[in-house]
């Protein structure tokens, strides 16, 4: 199973052909549109996904690009928090599709939208094979504003029912400290930033999978943030 997730920096009607070109079976975009709302190539694009946010012009969406594999929507409540996307793939992998945004509460900003999540579906995501990515919005170097449920306590919270950072597993770096950036704000090269995660379940690391991000030579054009590309 290939996967990948973009934060498309909108506009995503104007730009599913590019992330064609990856050959994906899953996409979890960030900053989509919804399909039902647009007449078009884009609706046609689509056909199998699930879609949700507070505006129709910018949400969070799956899109399946591959027929052997079924999607459907899992009823996890959200209680309000923003913004992520539940689903169960070919009856066997969970994947949420994450993309984080403000919170009036300033402790549960971005990643205490995570935090908070989790405290309500942790017993959930214990047992079964689980992705958790998308647009975290975080990095370690951050903690101290998200006090008291910052992007260590969500990597702490995530390591103890197995699930673990794809990026770091692979690359061997800590937390904070990562070589390749994932965002570049206001798509400046010279504001590099690591906020998009891969969390994945300990038993879907085989021999055989891959990671990358994809290059800011080809991405930048598009939008500041980076696809990040793996096979399970």
């Amino acid at each position: 199973m290939k996967i990948v997730t973009w934060n498309c920096n909108g506009a995503f009607r104007k730009k599913f052909h590019l992330i064609e070109g990856l050959d994906a079976d899953v996409l979890a975009i960030q900053e989509c549109e919804d399909p039902a709302q647009f007449i078009g190539k884009y609706s046609a694009w689509a056909k199998n996904y699930l879609w949700t946010g507070t505006n129709k012009n910018k949400g969070i969406g799956v899109f399946i690009r591959n027929d052997y594999f079924t999607l459907n929507k899992l009823d996890y409540n959200d209680d309000g928090l923003q913004l992520f996307l539940p689903c169960r793939i070919n009856d066997s992998v969970i994947l949420i599709a994450v993309w984080t945004k403000q919170s009036e509460t300033r402790a549960f900003r971005y990643i205490g939208q995570v935090w908070k999540y989790l405290q309500l579906h942790k017993n959930k995501l214990e047992h079964d094979p689980i992705v958790i990515c998308g647009d975290f919005n975080s990095n370690v170097c951050w903690d101290k504003r998200h006090r008291p449920s910052n992007h260590s306590d969500v990597v702490r919270e995530l390591g103890k029912i197995g699930i673990h950072s794809l990026y770091h597993e692979l690359m061997k770096e800590n937390q904070g400290e990562e070589s390749i950036p994932t965002l570049y704000m206001h798509r400046k090269l010279a504001k590099p930033y690591h906020i998009d995660y891969d969390f994945i379940s300990k038993d879907l690391l085989g021999p055989e999978y891959s990671f990358e991000v994809g290059r800011h030579e080809i991405w930048l054009q598009h939008s500041d943030h980076m696809p990040l590309i793996f096979s399970l």
